[in-house]
C-alpha cells in the first residue's frame, strides 16, 4: 500500500511541478504584460518595399476579395507589391486575379502546404524587396498596416509580428476563438517583449528582412506549424521577433465546431512534432550559449492549450481534497489555480465581457472535453496537410 501511495505521490507531485509551472508563466507574463507598457517606435523617415505574400489555397471565392483588400492598403504604391500564390484555384478566378494590378502564381502540389507555396513564391519574385509579408487567403490588412510595420523596420526591428484578430464572432465556437487568439497575443507577444524575449509567429500578419526570409524558408519544410519552426529556427540564432501592437491583421476564427477540432489536432500535431525534433537542443542552447529565448521558444511548444488549463487545474484541486495524503497539498493546488485563471482572464480584452460571452462559455466544457480527446489522436496529422475551410460572407 506504502508503495501505492509513493507512486500516486510521486505522480502527483510531477504533475503539480508541470502544471504549476506553467500557471505561474501566465500569471507573470499575463500581469506584466498589462502593467508594463511599451514603446513604439517613431515613424519612419522612409518607406520601406514590401512583397505581400497571400497564399491561397482552392476558396475562390475568399481570394477575390482578399486580393482586392491587399490592394487598398494605405501605403505608397510604388512600394509594396502583392503576389498572390493560388494553389487549385478555378480558372475563372485566375482570369479575374490576373486582372488586377498583382502578380499571380499559380501552383498545383501533390501535397499542398504553406511552406511550399511560399518557396515557389520566392523563387518567383523578382524585384529589390526590403521587406516579405505573408498573409493567410483570409487575411484582411488594416488601412496602416504597412505605416506601422514600416516603423518598427526603420527602428532596427528584423522581425515583426503583426496583430492578428477576429474579423467575425458570429457564433460561440468563433467567440472562444477570438478570445483565444487574444489571450495567445496578450501573453505570448505583447508581454514577451516586457522581458526582452520574442514574441511567438503566428504564420500570417508576419514580417521579416526580405534576405532573411528567403534564408530562414530555405531551412523549413513542414507540413504544419511551419510559423513554429521558424520561430525557433530565429530565436536559435539570436533574431528577435518584435510585436506591433498596433499592426491590425483581420483574420476569420473558426465558426464550426468540427472545422475547430480538425484545425486544433493540426496544430497540436505540429506543436509537440517540434517538440520531439527540437526539444533536446533548448537546455544545450540556454546552458552552452545563454540563448534563453530559444529555450523559451522550446518550452512554449511543451505546454497545454489554455482551453485545457481551465478544466485540468480545477479538476487537479478538487482531487487534492478528496486525497490530501497524495501529492503536493490543495492549498498548493489552490494557488496554482488562481495563478492559472488570473493569468488568463487579465489577457481577456474588455471588450469580450459581454452577453455574448455567457452564451459562448456554455461551450467550454464540450470544446475542454474535445482538446483532451485530441491529445490522444494526433498520430499521422501532421502527414498530411488538413485545409481549414473558410465562410464566403466574413468579409
Amino acid at each position: 500500500m506504502d508503495i501505492v501511495v509513493f507512486v500516486f505521490s510521486a505522480l502527483f507531485t510531477l504533475i503539480f511541478i508541470y502544471l504549476g509551472i506553467y500557471s505561474l508563466y501566465l500569471f507573470i507574463f499575463s500581469i506584466s504584460g498589462k502593467i508594463i507598457k511599451q514603446p513604439v517606435p517613431p515613424s519612419a523617415s522612409g518607406y520601406s518595399k514590401f512583397v505581400i505574400y497571400i497564399c491561397a489555397y482552392k476558396e475562390d471565392a475568399i481570394i477575390l476579395n482578399s486580393a482586392a483588400q491587399a490592394l487598398t492598403i494605405n501605403y505608397p504604391q510604388d512600394k509594396f507589391h502583392v503576389c498572390v500564390i493560388a494553389d487549385s484555384m478555378q480558372p475563372e478566378t485566375i482570369v479575374q486575379l490576373k486582372a488586377m494590378p498583382l502578380q499571380v502564381l499559380e501552383v498545383v502540389f501533390e501535397n499542398s502546404t504553406k511552406s511550399k507555396a511560399l518557396h515557389r513564391g520566392i523563387a518567383e519574385t523578382h524585384g529589390d524587396f526590403d521587406a516579405a509579408v505573408v498573409f493567410d487567403i483570409d487575411n484582411i490588412a488594416a488601412p496602416d498596416y504597412l505605416q506601422q510595420i514600416n516603423n518598427y523596420l526603420h527602428a532596427g526591428n528584423r522581425v515583426i509580428q503583426g496583430h492578428r484578430i477576429a474579423k467575425n464572432t458570429e457564433t460561440p465556437v468563433a467567440i472562444l476563438d477570438a478570445i483565444s487568439e487574444e489571450v495567445n497575443n496578450h501573453i505570448f507577444r505583447k508581454a514577451q517583449q516586457v522581458f526582452k524575449l520574442s514574441a511567438a509567429i503566428i504564420g500570417s500578419g508576419m514580417v521579416l528582412e526580405y534576405k532573411l526570409f528567403k534564408d530562414t524558408m530555405a531551412q523549413i519544410d513542414a507540413v504544419g506549424g511551419f510559423d513554429k519552426e521558424m520561430g525557433l529556427v530565429l530565436t536559435r540564432q539570436k533574431i528577435h521577433v518584435a510585436y506591433a501592437d498596433k499592426a491590425y491583421i483581420y483574420d476569420e476564427k473558426v465558426s464550426n465546431p468540427e472545422v475547430f477540432k480538425k484545425q486544433r489536432r493540426r496544430w497540436l500535431s505540429a506543436q509537440f512534432n517540434l517538440l520531439k525534433t527540437y526539444g533536446s537542443t533548448g537546455f544545450k542552447e540556454l546552458f552552452k550559449n545563454g540563448n534563453f529565448d530559444y529555450f523559451n521558444e522550446i518550452y512554449q511548444t511543451a505546454i497545454l492549450p489554455r482551453i485545457l488549463m481551465l478544466g485540468l487545474m480545477p479538476f487537479m484541486l478538487l482531487l487534492s481534497l478528496l486525497l490530501p495524503n497524495i501529492g503536493p497539498t490543495w492549498q498548493l493546488w489552490l494557488a496554482a489555480t488562481v495563478c492559472c485563471y488570473i493569468g488568463i482572464l487579465v489577457a481577456v480584452p474588455a471588450e469580450f465581457f459581454n452577453s455574448k460571452l455567457l452564451s459562448a462559455m456554455v461551450r467550454l466544457p464540450l470544446i475542454f472535453f474535445t482538446m483532451l480527446a485530441l491529445l490522444f489522436k494526433l498520430k499521422g496529422a501532421n502527414k498530411k496537410f488538413i485545409h481549414t475551410p473558410h465562410n464566403p460572407g466574413t468579409k
